[in-house]
């Protein structure tokens, strides 16, 4: 019962969290922000060694290295792990990897283009509302909105549903890390031209609401869980 009850505030901390995407996008910043760090000529900082091969490219696998220890976690706790129930550590995973699918099922149906593809900074797309790329393309490559990068940080604010009941100081600190990373790591790409801030701030609301439907499909599941007792 008390599980049912904390997910009716998690409803509305969802609801309050969709009110930063949609004023961001009422704005109207995307445009004015990105022409601050590029031009007709593109973006130069879009090859710049850091960004690229460091927090983009390193960043990405040691997104998914960690995402594969919380796998083996489940099954082979350890650390502040061995401190869950088995449910919850399942959940734990599962909601990093539900976040990241999320993120790019958006991306594979979406006709949005990246920064860098749009005629204002050298490419050949036009600028459109990231809404209307569900009905009509830009005239480029697409498959740009949500962003996937800020993702490798952000599916992992998911874990802190998992994790704020039984560990609820590990878990602050774990919502204001993947926070941090997902927003570092958007940072990056609207530096190097390949995403918009609105994308970035998508894909934090779209995993903290993955985060919230898992944890609420794991409440109801959760006696059919428990693992059977060693005999």
């Amino acid at each position: 019962m008390r599980d049912r009850r904390e997910s009716f505030p998690s409803a509305a901390a969802v609801l309050l969290a969709l009110a930063i995407p949609v004023l961001w996008d009422l704005s109207g910043l995307d445009m004015a922000l990105a022409q601050h760090m590029g031009d007709a000529g593109g973006f130069p900082l879009r090859e710049q060694w850091w960004l690229r091969h460091v927090f983009h490219d390193g960043a990405r696998r040691l997104a998914w290295a960690f995402g594969c220890v919380l796998c083996l976690g489940v099954g082979w706790p350890f650390g502040p792990l061995r401190r869950l129930p088995f449910a919850r550590r399942l959940q734990l995973a599962v909601s990093v990897l539900v976040a990241t699918a999320s993120v790019s099922l958006l991306k594979a149906g979406s006709h949005v283009s990246c920064p860098w593809d749009l005629a204002a900074f050298g490419g050949v797309a036009r600028y459109q509302s990231h809404w209307l790329g569900w009905f009509s393309s830009d005239g480029g490559a697409g498959r740009c909105f949500p962003a996937g990068h800020a993702s490798a940080g952000f599916a992992f604010v998911a874990g802190w549903f998992a994790l704020r009941r039984d560990l609820p100081r590990l878990a602050g600190w774990w919502l204001a890390a993947a926070l941090a990373a997902g927003l570092l790591l958007g940072l990056v790409q609207q530096l190097r031209g390949a995403h918009f801030m609105s994308h970035t701030l998508w894909t934090g609301w779209v995993c903290w609401t993955a985060g919230w439907a898992v944890d609420l499909a794991f409440t109801r599941a959760r006696p059919a869980l428990r693992p059977e007792p060693s005999r």
